[in-house]
């Protein structure tokens, strides 16, 4: 995984950052610049832009003084949060309440990320889902599940961090095992530790797949973009039932022990 822009759609691009882990792997990260139909940009998510990709953001947003707001999504996601705001300052900063109690210094906007009233600021462009039946901020620091999941309508174009995934193997592992769509290995610890947590999930997953059945693109965190060319006849939304198929015994083992 390299730094790179990828342009999606007239509207929308992918940045694709590098995180390694202990200084060593590299799993990648991720951000998204959006253009609105107001001429103005966001950020989704927080990378530092250097060299080229910072080159190629200041091209399109007039050196940043388009981007209105940073919005970050997954609240354990915090490593570029100061330096996307340095870069940045004049961009309304929203986040978790995991990010205003890490950065309380930093200018948060009052309404949080994961909220009706967030959501409601960007709704002529954007539907924001927030999992339904997991810890949003869990108090393992090791299990980061859930995040806001952004859709872009007039793009078709999901943005997830690590709820839900894009595998793609590099070298002779991705030939021999396709990508697909995944929600994230720690789900078992995620889920509420409460009766119906597992039945609220599997709704909300259901719900996902009907709501954003128009999906074309999906920009994952940590992995790499599903684009139109690779779908191969089979929809976003269908992947994301296939993938809470293969969650199924997680779903139901929670079941059978919590009800």
């Amino acid at each position: 995984m390299k730094e790179e822009v990828i342009a999606l759609s007239e509207h929308f691009w992918s940045i694709r950052g590098v995180f390694k882990v202990a200084g060593i792997l590299n799993i990648g990260t991720h951000a998204s610049l959006v253009k609105r139909r107001t001429g103005k940009f966001i950020l989704l998510d927080a990378y530092t832009l250097q060299g080229e990709l910072k080159s190629t953001v200041d091209a399109l947003t007039r050196d940043g003084q388009d981007i209105e707001a940073i919005i970050n999504l997954h609240p354990f996601h915090t490593v570029h949060v100061r330096n996307a705001h340095q870069q940045y300052p004049k961009a309304k900063l929203y986040g978790t309440q995991r990010h205003l109690e890490k950065f309380p210094e930093l200018p948060w906007q009052p309404e949080l990320t994961d909220s009706d009233a967030f959501a409601g600021l960007f709704a002529d462009e954007f539907e924001f889902s927030v999992p339904a039946g997991v810890d949003f901020i869990s108090h393992n620091e090791h299990i980061h599940f859930s995040s806001v999941l952004a859709y872009h309508k007039p793009s078709r174009i999901i943005h997830a961090d690590d709820t839900l995934m894009y595998l793609q193997l590099p070298g002779l592992l991705g030939k021999l095992k396709k990508p697909e769509v995944t929600f994230h290995l720690t789900l078992a610890s995620a889920l509420q530790k409460r009766p119906l947590a597992a039945q609220e999930f599997r709704a909300w997953a259901v719900q996902l797949a009907a709501q954003w059945q128009d999906a074309e693109q999906l920009c994952a965190a940590h992995s790499a973009v599903l684009l139109p060319d690779a779908l191969q006849g089979r929809s976003i939304p269908s992947r994301i039932q296939t993938a809470l198929a293969k969650v199924e015994k997680v779903l139901l083992r929670h079941e059978q022990k919590y009800g």
